[in-house]
């Protein structure tokens, strides 16, 4: 019989009583920065651009600011605090504000907070009602990064940093992301006000900055100038804050420089969305701007995501990372009816069933390379080791994939080590936990001690739990179901053969929405380098751009599925129909050679210009 302190003993406390609680907090996550700098878990990349508003601004992360105690009523407790405000409390409060006249009623109180709904919040679980917690801000104008939502900048999992970091590209050997020097030739400024930041530029209609760089107060609206509703009640919203948040506190308030270990597509993303910005933010309705730029992040994060994905897949063969020409992201197959054909619907879900198979493993792979680098860092002869890990960990990782393959002759003291650790874990393990002892144990089914013991304390962790984890990651990215994103979701249920229950579960698919279709072709007009207008791009050569930059694959199937030469026409005739409804494709006849694309929006010529 156990005991009852035994009973209830945790997996994480056994670990923590072999491998020291310093170790294991280490270990007890899903997160590895040095590969792919995000949380691995869910965000809501609609939320993203107010906080990379802020951190390109100020130069740093954003704390605590003033809209909980603006809005919610003075003498709230604790718990009303947390459930608030809503938008009727700040309708009730902007009305009797100077810069609105007419929304005193209740009818005008409840058209302004319709209208804030609309424009500029959204609340909790993106609920109707204007009673509901609100929850995020939206990126109606640059003055969005006034409005401290989500109240905790990590609530956003890291993803705005990453996304700063990126477009900043400052290449030196910097851990972190610092001020733009004063005569420095680039984009995206940090650091420097509006007009040396294409992103700022694009959103701070009417903004002026006075004094100092690093005023919270110093950023002003021209009051004459137009600007659009949605804009508008954005700026009233912040005026009544008085100022931008504070630094963050607590924790660092530096911006990490780490960028994906995925540099080829980095690199495309930081490229992609300058040159969007660049092209078409002063000629693109601004609502539909903020779609088409979450349409972008979503493109970019999807094929980051995926490319780091099979560069970790590489390093578990070769113990190393693929050279930058060679990554390349998982190619996925696009269901480009949306849904509407059932046929091309089975393909892509097919296709991303298999996809999400191989991430089951993905965890272990994760919780590989956390457990030699934490070796490796607390090691006394090899932290002597000097090795860049950023703003790329390239070198980093290929010195611990050498460890892995025993190619260094150092490797043999830190594979005794972990060894050594997996036979003590193995023994107190034994009485409660007797499947992941025999794990450990079992070295015949898997040698390596490494391996071993990284798939245990994945198992320990909660295979489901860290499985569904990176499992929201890659939701996130494609802003499933959303109808700017890359993704669908829905709920299928199988009748079991057998007289069981029937079973239900989600399936996904890869789809191109129209705002991603738009952004597509926008951006691949473009010319290179410093040139305005547009390129005629032949849908051919499009097709190919969408495989070997983002792994989108239309008119070919992936590497081991097999799809009829009939889908694959088919697929591609949906797509050649929808291009044409939206504008976007022209041809005289059926030729290839005389189908090209071209864009629905003229081009901005004001921020052609590098300072």
């Amino acid at each position: 019989m156990l005991s009852s302190e035994k009973k209830t003993k945790t997996a994480r406390t056994i670990v923590e009583d072999v491998l020291g609680p310093a170790m294991t907090r280490e270990l007890w996550t899903s997160n590895y920065e040095k590969a792919i700098p995000v949380s691995v878990q869910d965000f809501d990349l609609s939320a993203v651009l107010p906080a990379v508003f802020y951190m390109f601004r100020f130069g740093h992360r954003r704390g605590k600011g003033k809209f909980l105690d603006t809005f919610v009523p003075q003498g709230s407790t604790s718990g009303q605090r947390r459930g608030r405000p809503t938008v009727k409390l700040i309708a009730e409060k902007l009305s009797q504000s100077h810069g609105f006249e007419g929304f005193d009623s209740d009818m005008g109180r409840a058209i302004l907070a319709d209208l804030l709904l609309a424009f500029c919040l959204e609340n909790k679980n993106r609920a109707l009602g204007r009673d509901e917690q609100v929850q995020r801000v939206a990126p109606a104008h640059y003055l969005a990064s006034w409005v401290d939502l989500p109240y905790a900048v990590a609530n956003l999992r890291y993803v705005p940093e990453m996304l700063v970091a990126l477009l900043a590209d400052q290449n030196h050997k910097r851990s972190t992301v610092a001020q733009s020097e004063e005569g420095e030739r680039t984009w995206f400024a940090v650091g420097r006000g509006f007009e040396r930041n294409v992103l700022l530029q694009a959103f701070a209609q009417g903004m002026r900055q006075e004094g100092p760089l690093a005023d919270r107060k110093g950023d002003r609206f021209d009051e004459h100038t137009p600007v659009g509703l949605d804009q508008l009640l954005m700026v009233r919203l912040a005026q009544q804050l008085g100022e931008a948040p504070d630094k963050l506190r607590g924790e660092s308030a530096e911006i990490s420089n780490q960028r994906p270990i995925a540099e080829r597509a980095a690199r495309h993303f930081s490229e992609d969305i300058r040159r969007f910005v660049r092209g078409y933010a002063g000629e693109v309705p601004r609502h539909t701007l903020v779609e088409l730029l979450e349409s972008c992040m979503a493109v970019g994060l999807t094929a980051i995501v995926t490319s780091v994905i099979e560069v970790l897949f590489h390093w578990t063969q070769k113990g190393e990372v693929p050279k930058k020409s060679d990554q390349r992201p998982t190619l996925l197959f696009v269901d480009c009816s949306n849904g509407v054909n059932r046929q091309l619907r089975a393909r892509a879900e097919e296709c991303m069933d298999d996809f999400f198979r191989r991430l089951e493993r993905l965890p272990v792979i994760l919780m590989a390379l956390r457990l030699l680098d934490y070796s490796v860092r607390n090691d006394s002869q090899l932290r002597r080791e000097k090795f860049q890990d950023r703003p790329y960990a390239t070198e980093w990782v290929n010195f611990l994939g050498d460890l892995l393959f025993e190619r260094r002759k150092e490797a043999r003291g830190v594979l005794d080590y972990l060894d050594r650790k997996a036979n003590e874990l193995a023994n107190d393990l034994k009485e409660e936990y007797p499947e992941a002892a025999q794990m450990l144990d079992s070295k015949h089914a898997e040698p390596h001690p490494v391996w071993r013991l990284a798939e245990t304390l994945t198992y320990l962790q909660g295979r489901k739990n860290t499985v569904d984890n990176v499992v929201s990651l890659v939701d996130s990215s494609l802003l499933m179901n959303r109808p700017n994103g890359l993704g669908a979701r829905r709920l299928v249920t199988r009748q079991v053969i057998g007289g069981e229950a029937a079973r239900s579960r989600d399936v996904r698919s890869l789809v191109f929405t129209d705002a991603v279709l738009d952004y597509l072709v926008h951006l691949h007009v473009l010319p290179g380098g410093d040139k305005t207008g547009y390129r005629p791009l032949a849908l051919r050569d499009f097709l190919h751009t969408l495989v070997d930059r983002y792994g989108f694959c239309v008119e070919v199937a992936p590497p081991g599925m097999l799809i009829s030469s009939e889908t694959l026409r088919a697929n591609r005739g949906v797509l050649e129909k929808r291009l044409r409804d939206l504008g976007l494709l022209v041809g005289v006849n059926d030729a290839e050679a005389m189908k090209h694309l071209r864009p629905r929006f003229g081009f901005s010529e004001e921020l052609n210009d590098m300072d």
